[in-house]
């Protein structure tokens, strides 16, 4: 999720975390979909609302 909040593209956080690109899109709709984000931006905030690590820096 950090990675993604500081703006790295899906093939960028794949090489960052040793998968593939799919595999980040996977995750990424399925956090959308379970927080019921209607747009990345939405899922971002949820993310730094509940304090999620990593997102804010802090973690």
């Amino acid at each position: 999720m950090a990675l993604a909040a500081r703006g790295l593209m899906n093939k960028q956080i794949a090489g960052e975390v040793g998968t593939s690109e799919i595999t980040v899109k996977i995750h990424r709709g399925n956090a959308m979909r379970k927080m019921q984000a209607k747009t990345f931006a939405d899922l971002v905030r949820m993310a730094e609302a509940l304090g999620l690590a990593g997102v804010d820096g802090r973690g």
